[in-house]
């Protein structure tokens, strides 16, 4: 039904003439901007400072939120205290134009969780190796302890639970920092299940990571390029499958596998996303992309050729987190500028931001 209204609108607005170009050219501007995710500097986001004015102006879907600094380490990046996150959400929340920004961070436990106990977090939430020695009791209530945290400071999506399966002890992005919740795919998804279920009594999003499967991995795509060719196994995907219906979001990785594609990685291919996640194993929620700056790509692709295989892929939000590389950053103006002239030239097909567009709109509909 609405695919049908955008049509008859486009029909509308190309009947009336010129101006109408130019609204419908805005329109479509601010579908690009929906698709962004993007990191940035501050701990408060005033009305003129850079990111309330992207926000505002571009119409930008979500930003991703860092304690590390990667300019200067002595300084906060987003995440200072309690107090200081539940303002700047506020702020953000402010500057957009239907108080639904996805305001994200890597929350799983273990290694990675950006909410410390130095910054007046509990910050001791288990990895998912030690979660899956839980009872489902315990289980349950530690991921409810976690969300009621992130919905107490205005935080809506947590980019989790990893589902990769824990199958070669040599990965050490994976099963060496015990993210995995075990070998199993029947066990993997009824943890996620549970982690899934918490976030939703608090109303945060999640995210399941990272498809196609990065737990028979050797290398670490932050860093450069990752054959899994040779490790990966078909079960990585069962996961994916049996919880198609309940998964808000998939994040892609940037893992090669020749098996699946044999000339992109994963997140910038068709094959991948659309054929495989969504054809064969019936997801069709959105895809957000793992972190386009880094390694695996950004030392491959330049910028305009990245967001051009992204899209035309399938992925309904790019992850540009402005943390990797501090003399790599990006903007979001560049990044909508890029989109749009790649749009004018029909190397992205208007259809697809639609597309991408109304898969957003759904996924909001749950904050």
């Amino acid at each position: 039904m609405v695919k049908k209204v955008w049509f008859v609108c486009f029909l509308l607005l190309a009947w009336i003439g010129s101006s109408a170009d130019e609204i419908k050219q805005k329109a479509l501007s601010g579908m690009v901007g929906q698709m962004l995710m993007v990191g940035f500097h501050g701990t408060s986001a005033p009305k003129d400072s850079q990111i309330c004015r992207d926000i505002g102006t571009y119409h930008l879907g979500g930003v991703i939120l860092f304690d590390y600094n990667p300019v200067d380490k002595n300084k906060p990046k987003n995440i200072s205290s309690r107090a200081q996150v539940a303002k700047l959400t506020k702020e953000l929340q402010a500057c957009s134009r239907d108080g639904k920004l996805l305001i994200a961070v890597d929350q799983e436990g273990g290694r990675v969780q950006r909410l410390k106990s130095r910054y007046g977090f509990y910050g001791q939430y288990p990895k998912a190796e030690d979660v899956s020695r839980m009872s489902s009791a315990q289980v349950k209530a530690t991921y409810e302890k976690m969300a009621k945290e992130l919905k107490s400071v205005g935080i809506n999506f947590d980019l989790a639970p990893v589902v990769d399966l824990a199958i070669n002890p040599k990965n050490h992005v994976i099963y060496g920092l015990g993210r995995s919740f075990g070998k199993d795919p029947k066990e993997v998804a009824a943890f996620s299940s549970t982690f899934i279920d918490a976030m939703h009594r608090y109303g945060v999003l999640t995210s399941l990571k990272h498809f196609p499967g990065h737990g028979s991995s050797l290398g670490d795509t932050h860093k450069g390029f990752v054959d899994v060719t040779n490790l990966w196994q078909p079960e990585e995907l069962e996961p994916y499958r049996l919880l198609a219906e309940k998964a808000d979001t998939v994040m892609v990785a940037h893992v090669f596998n020749r098996k699946l594609d044999s000339r992109y990685p994963a997140s910038l291919s068709f094959e991948t996303i659309t054929k495989k996640l969504r054809w064969h194993l019936g997801y069709h929620g959105v895809v957000i992309t793992d972190d386009l700056q880094m390694g695996a790509i950004s030392k491959k692709y330049g910028l305009k050729n990245t967001l051009k295989l992204a899209i035309n892929a399938g992925n309904d939000i790019l992850l540009f987190g402005n943390q990797l590389d501090p003399a790599k950053t990006v903007s979001t103006k560049e990044l909508v500028d890029t989109v749009m002239g790649l749009v004018k030239s029909g190397e992205i097909k208007e259809e697809s931001l639609i597309k991408a567009h109304q898969r957003i709109e759904k996924l909001k509909e749950r904050l």
